[in-house]
This record gives C-alpha cells, structure tokens and sequence, in this order.
C-alpha cells in the first residue's frame, strides 16, 4: 500500500494560535487554497511548503505526516 503524506497546517496553526488569514496574508495566497491545505482536501507544492514552514516557525518535515 503506498503511504500518502498529509500536512499539519491545521494542528500548526492552532499550536502557534495563528489563524488562516494570517497565513494567507504571509504568503499572499488565495484564501480558498489555504482551506484546502489546512483540510488536507490538496496538498501545496515543495516550494510553498518550504514558504509555509519558514512563516510557521517549523521545519518541513514537522509539517508532514503519513496518512494513517
């Protein structure tokens, strides 16, 4: 079975008490893709990930997890 990662934007967020709006403003991104992101329903790129974990204080492997 192949393993599919998912991130932990959602969970980030809350940990940092930092909201999507604030997210999207860091990153000028549409907030309807950042809703995706934070429910896991698409995933962002390499690059906007590596954007992502800089804005939120973490590395990027603390920002993805297997799906179980």
């Amino acid at each position: 079975m192949k393993c599919k990662l998912l991130n932990r934007i959602k969970v980030v967020l809350a940990e940092k008490n930092k909201s999507n709006k604030g997210l999207f403003g860091q990153l000028d991104k549409d907030p309807a893709i950042i809703s995706k992101w934070v429910t896991n329903t698409t995933q962002p790129n390499g690059e906007t990930l590596i954007q992502i974990s800089k804005v939120l204080g973490i590395t990027v492997d603390d920002l993805l997890r297997p799906e179980q």
